[in-house]
């Protein structure tokens, strides 16, 4: 191993969604979320009013989802996990320090902020904890950091780590957990391996966003990893709320047409690198519940990669090499675009405060 390179003091920021600590806290999360133009693309007073409406209505229904979870979302604790390990894997950089900011709630990024600003650092790293770029996720992150950073007078900046769909140990930390589960798939005979990420509006891919041409290549990086090339598998989408058309198949289709075909499934969550709702109670029951309906002779849920070594390594090799990085930059590719020129809204080219 090369030595490292010492560069002062170091913030790194890990992004993830958030999610409520209480039984209390689910209505105003929700809120949060359906009050983010990135996810609502509507001016004010207008979306306001429709985010009070929508999250007054799901409430109920995301608390029997949290009831499942012991009343709270262990994303959080999970992300703390995984910036311990990370901080310990970049020891010998120099003084490092690795914080959280969740996007819709505590700790917002305001609060991330103000606690960076307190450490000093010579350079901010801003590396999300979404493998693959969408502007309403890692976009919407950038963003709110930017006015977070001005509103508590944080100047000190860095690297933007935007993506990393094909980053070696991401592929090799998912086929590692796949291939320890496969075991069980194989009693059933027949399986497919089902890459479920969370899904998203047609129109949002339309306007240049690269999420789903990077879950792709995610995806065959993490079957090349798997190295079986008679291996069945497919990607689908979950988590679909509203009227509008979204990128398909989606996840209940898939399942459906498993039990047609009398295919056991093993499901991966290849968007999610924490366990959550989506994972734990979304695949892991309801998607479950929804197999046995239908006649899936079997169904495997393949963990999230928390704080998974080879995961936690490929994040601090990242950092590691945008040691001599700033912008906003495919995380350690040394700021070569690795989206098509389709997709506009490949934040490569964007300055950071529209890359969304």
């Amino acid at each position: 191993m090369a030595e490292a390179v010492k560069t002062g003091r170091t913030a790194v920021v890990l992004f993830n969604l958030g999610g409520p600590d209480s039984p209390q806290a689910v209505r105003p999360f929700l809120f949060n979320l359906f009050n983010d133009r990135a996810i609502i693309d509507l001016p004010n007073p207008l979306r306001f009013f429709l985010a009070k409406l929508i999250s007054g209505r799901r409430e109920k229904t995301a608390q029997a989802i949290y009831d499942h979870l012991g009343g709270r979302s262990p994303l959080l604790d999970l992300t703390k996990e995984q910036a311990a390990a990370l901080e310990g894997a970049l020891a010998d950089l120099g003084e490092v320090k690795v914080f959280v900011a969740m996007r819709y709630w505590h700790p917002f990024s305001v609060e991330t902020a103000a606690d960076v600003k307190r450490f000093s650092p010579d350079r901010v790293v801003l590396l999300p904890l979404y493998p693959q770029f969408s502007g309403t996720t890692t976009g919407s992150s950038f963003k709110d950091w930017d006015q977070a950073a001005r509103k508590v007078g944080l100047t000190v900046s860095g690297p933007r780590l935007c993506c990393y769909p094909q980053l070696s140990e991401l592929c090799q930390a998912h086929a590692a957990l796949i291939a320890e589960h496969l075991e069980e798939a194989r009693q059933y005979g027949k399986f497919r391996v089902l890459f479920s990420a969370h899904g998203l509006p047609k129109k949002i891919i339309a306007k240049g966003d690269p999420y789903q041409w990077q879950v792709e290549r995610c995806v065959e990086g993490v079957v090349s990893a798997l190295g079986d090339r008679s291996l069945d598998w497919s990607i689908c989408y979950q988590s679909r709320v509203g009227p509008l058309e979204w990128i398909g198949p989606s996840t209940d289709e898939e399942i459906r047409r498993a039990g047609a075909e009398g295919v056991a499934l093993v499901v991966v969550p290849i968007a999610f690198v924490s366990e959550h709702s989506e994972t734990l109670v979304e695949i892991g029951i309801e998607y479950r519940h929804l197999a046995e309906s239908v006649g899936v002779p079997g169904f495997v849920r393949v963990p999230a990669l928390n704080a998974a070594d080879v995961f936690i390594r490929g994040l601090a090799g990242m950092v590691r090499e945008s040691a001599d990085q700033s912008g906003v930059c495919p995380a350690g590719r040394k700021g070569t675009r690795i989206c098509p020129k389709e997709f506009g809204r490949c934040p490569a080219d964007l300055p950071a405060e529209t890359a969304v």
